[in-house]
């Protein structure tokens, strides 16, 4: 019985050529398949998303009074103005206002 599976196993060496993984890379090929990933990684989802957040940073930061938004809610406003630190007072209808954090503010309204 054991001197079967030796059989077996030394055939399946065989085939493969003796190493595992892809032939032609060597002992590199699980590196290469690492960095490969992490690329990938990189430049579909980590890039595009710090892109996104600096635009949004310096949307934020060039707010006015006057401009239309969108808030992370979905509630429309006009803002009114500004107060100290990070609030940010929209005027939603008529003589309404509503006081919030600039960074619950998701976009301009055109």
């Amino acid at each position: 019985m054991l001197y079967a599976t030796g059989i077996a196993y030394a055939a399946s060496e065989g085939a493969s050529g003796g190493q595992g993984g892809v032939p032609g890379l060597g002992n590199y090929s699980f590196i290469i398949l690492m960095v490969l990933t992490v690329a990938i990684f990189y430049f579909l989802l980590i890039r595009p998303q710090k892109k996104r957040e600096k635009d949004r940073v310096g949307m934020i930061s060039s707010l006015k009074q006057g401009d239309k938004v969108v808030t992370a809610g979905g509630m429309y406003g006009i803002i009114d103005s500004f107060k100290e630190g990070d609030i940010v007072v929209l005027k939603i209808s008529g003589n309404t206002k509503v006081e919030f954090n600039k960074s619950a503010i998701q976009s301009k309204v055109s």
